[in-house]
């Protein structure tokens, strides 16, 4: 599944995948947009895989952006159909169906920045810098950050970022919640690592269920939400996991999850 772009890496039930262009700084153009969703897609399709941590090649950027020499050649119509693109990639990987550890390493800007808040959750290194360009370009985001960034950190502080295109350093993306921890960035791996190890023990439908629940009944009335989290709640105690792990928690021991 590696390719010169995208390079993929396993350990256990973690996936590893780096976006792998570092003389630009990781920046997306349409080929690495296309073959980082055909990764993901591929990984999400595995069920031997039930975490993803995705990053950056090298210590300076985790994806900084657009590829702005392919950007400068954009029309309204190619524009339209990689803002497509972009939507589609950030959609599969906020419902891929298991967690997915955005460890970002550097620089997270415009698309980079976008791609992490699709993300289950983020882990920066205290060297990181994240924000929305865009506007110093006299541009607009077109993969999702207009939508998700408010729905983080709230309608104030994403209009603020949004209109200035400041970036902000890792320590005020944690103050703000856009980022879940701040770590050494010699520690970011380690760090991941250990998360996802621990995301890939729990049981698979039950997180699964638990990303699905949270996503759509966001958009939900809270009564409409509730019965949908009390239907799914049905569904998961009729799995076998769900048997494994209360008989587990009896028995004294630690479950032994199947993902069935």
């Amino acid at each position: 599944m590696s390719t010169d772009e995208i390079l993929t890496a396993r350990d256990a039930a973690v996936a590893t995948v780096t976006v792998n262009r570092p003389a630009v700084l990781n920046a997306l153009d349409a080929h690495t947009v296309q073959r980082l969703t055909t990764v993901m897609t591929d990984l999400g399709q595995d069920d031997e895989i039930r975490c993803v941590v995705l990053t950056g090649a090298g210590d300076r950027a985790f994806i900084a952006g657009a590829d702005i020499n392919e950007l400068a050649r954009l029309t309204p119509t190619t524009a339209r159909a990689v803002s497509d693109a972009g939507h589609r990639l950030c959609a599969l990987i906020e419902g891929l169906g298991k967690p997915v550890i955005a460890a970002i390493n550097g620089f997270a800007l415009g698309g980079g920045c976008e791609i992490a808040m699709a993300c289950t959750l983020r882990l920066a290194a205290r060297t990181a810098k994240l924000g929305q360009p865009e506007i110093a370009l006299g541009l607009i985001p077109g993969f999702g950050g207009t939508q998700r960034l408010p729905r983080l950190v709230g309608r104030g502080r994403a209009l603020e970022l949004l209109l200035t295109g400041t970036p902000i350093d890792a320590e005020e993306a944690w103050r703000i919640g856009l980022v879940n921890r701040v770590v050494p960035p010699e520690l970011l791996v380690e760090v991941a690592g250990r998360l996802a190890a621990t995301l890939a023990s729990q049981a698979p439908m039950a997180v699964r269920r638990i990303l699905e629940v949270l996503h759509h009944g966001l958009d939900m009335a809270l009564g409409e939400a509730a019965v949908f989290e009390a239907s799914t709640f049905g569904l998961v105690v009729g799995t076998e996991d769900a048997g494994e792990g209360t008989a587990a928690f009896l028995e004294k021991r630690k479950p032994r999850f199947t993902g069935r």
